[in-house]
């Protein structure tokens, strides 16, 4: 099984190790390459967090939630809007897949999120914009311990 769509898993567990340079261009380029509704590209925005500092506060903030992963992805939303939720949940599944085709791992972080968006210190500090709001946190580093799942049957599936 060589596509990362059907390799991905949320890892939990991660090693102290960063993530190469290179291979967090491409975690941005991932970003940059998801679908955006009705074209409103002003809707969402992201910031990279590799700061250990800001890593620190935030996994304080979130009761470590963010599970000591060396870099995260702040991904932002515009409040009321339509389309900023969804499309940032699209780029976050992009951020992961390509994650598990580099062989790093990741997992979606929406409680954190929420967390984030209840410090606005921090969030001033980490570049979101007044008006903005965290939808979703991913984690990404070298798992420590990769979870097996088998999810051929996860959902129900109807076809007619």
């Amino acid at each position: 099984m060589d596509d990362p769509v059907l390799k991905r898993v949320a890892v939990r567990k991660y090693t102290t190790a960063k993530v190469a340079k290179n291979d967090v261009y491409k975690l941005i380029a991932a970003f940059q390459a998801a679908p955006c509704g009705m074209h409103e590209t002003d809707v969402m925005q992201m910031t990279v967090v590799e700061d250990e500092q800001l890593l620190t506060e935030i996994e304080q903030l979130t009761d470590n939630a963010c599970y000591g992963a060396p870099l995260l992805f702040v991904i932002n939303v515009k409040q009321e809007n339509h389309f900023g939720i969804r499309d940032a949940s699209v780029a976050a599944e992009n951020i992961m897949v390509e994650a598990t085709s580099l062989g790093l791992g990741s997992v979606y972080l929406m409680m954190a999120a929420g967390k984030l968006n209840t410090a606005p210190d921090l969030q001033q500090r980490l570049g979101i914009a007044a008006g903005f709001a965290t939808s979703v946190i991913v984690a990404v580093g070298h798992a420590a311990e990769t979870p097996i799942e088998d999810r051929k049957q996860r959902y129900l599936v109807t076809r007619k």
